[in-house]
């Protein structure tokens, strides 16, 4: 069996080294970056008070038996008050926070059973993981009997790590520090965790991470850390209290921890998928209206729903249809800032009803990623015609 050496509790890189070493004794992280970002979550909850938030920890995977309950286990044993939730309702754990003396920090296992594909919306639970991921966020209920309620708040701010197969609901991504979990090699190994022998040397760790937390604590208090140029807005703000703490704690820490953060920040917007309305605005941008200026509504649908792997083609088990697709781009706006909606199309001595490029163009600046260099449409090949307008084999292309 490996043993721990306590590091001292004024010397913060070498205490992060201990609690990363830790980590490794039990768990197969994906990436060297989330030894880095789990170490210093782990070490956040502990200064919870000088953050205006506290991003949620999320071990998610495709697979059961990927490790995500251990890597929960072991950071169980590091942080301050653990409470560990599974299945808890939304009353039971915002009552939890605003009523203990101590603020819990709470470990939901099975997160699946909450947000997953048979579990519902379960807007309450959502809606508390949200609103305590800033220091300020309260839930309201009302309390009383019969008539003889009142409105009260109750504080939601903690820290929290969730483990749980598939995803999360969008709103509980962009807060959290995601770690995808996959099943061990047969080469990769792991020490066996014991409870009984190990969960006291990780609480051994988390006394001396208390200790140097309350050592820091006023240089960390009010602390805004410099940010990798390529991490800004709500990723930002996920990351700065890890980077705080980096910071704080000096050695290669820092170096370490903005490597770490650019790299799972970049892994994070490549499996963002965004939601079905910038799915669709970046399709119609890059795959259906890429070169045409304008195309009946027919011809847009057919095109989208012929795009490989893409949701169009079986919409709840049907396609797309021309009132969906209207309801899906009325939400956004043209640059008239009126809302976007099919126009009469001439073509030849018809008139029919379709979308025009310039139309979606605020949007797609607005919502969607940059182009691909690669991207092309499957009408890029078509030349553009002169003369009048016309339609033709469902293509509609117009004179420039």
């Amino acid at each position: 069996m490996t043993s721990t050496t306590p590091a001292p509790s004024n010397d913060g890189a070498a205490l992060l080294d201990e609690i990363e070493a830790f980590h490794r004794r039990f768990n197969v992280f994906p990436t060297e970056a989330a030894f880095v970002a789990v170490t210093l979550w782990n070490a956040h909850t502990h200064l919870l008070d000088c953050f205006d938030s506290t991003p949620r920890l999320a071990f998610l995977s495709p697979e059961p038996a990927s490790g995500k309950t251990r890597a929960l286990e072991i950071v169980e044993t590091l942080v301050p008050q653990p409470m560990v939730a599974v299945n808890a309702s939304a009353s039971a754990l915002f009552r939890a926070v605003s009523g203990l003396e101590a603020r819990p920090t709470i470990l939901f296992d099975e997160i699946d059973t909450v947000f997953g594909p048979k579990a519902g919306e379960n807007e309450q639970l959502r809606g508390f993981l949200n609103a305590g991921y800033r220091r300020i966020g309260v839930m309201y209920r009302c309390v009383g009997d019969g008539s003889n309620q009142q409105v009260q708040e109750f504080p939601s701010f903690c820290a929290v790590a969730v483990a749980g197969l598939g995803s999360l609901p969008d709103t509980i991504l962009t807060r959290s520090v995601i770690i995808r979990m996959r099943r061990r090699a047969r080469n990769e190994r792991v020490e066996p965790y014991r409870q009984r022998i190990h969960e006291a040397e990780g609480n051994a760790l988390r006394k001396q991470l208390a200790a140097w937390a309350d050592s820091i604590r006023e240089r960390v208090d009010g602390a805004f850390p410099q940010m990798p140029e390529e991490v800004t807005d709500r990723p930002a703000d996920v990351w700065e209290p890890l980077l705080a703490v980096a910071d704080a704690a000096g050695g290669d820490w820092p170096e370490r921890a903005r490597a770490a953060c650019v790299e799972l920040v970049t892994l994070a917007k490549a499996d963002d998928k965004g939601s079905i309305g910038i799915r669709l605005l970046t399709d119609l941008r890059d795959h259906v209206l890429n070169g045409i200026d304008r195309l009946p509504t027919v011809a847009v649908l057919d095109r989208l729903c012929s795009l490989d792997e893409a949701p169009w083609a079986d919409m709840s088990g049907r396609p797309l249809d021309a009132r969906t697709l209207a309801k899906l781009l009325g939400e956004y706006m043209t640059g008239d800032n009126t809302p976007i909606k099919a126009r009469n199309i001439k073509a030849g001595g018809a008139v029919l009803k379709g979308y025009y490029a310039v139309d979606l163009h605020d949007a797609w600046a607005r919502y969607c990623p940059p182009p691909a260099e690669s991207a092309t449409s499957a009408t890029s090949a078509t030349p553009q015609v002169s003369g009048p307008e016309k339609v033709a084999d469902g293509l509609f292309t117009s004179a420039t």
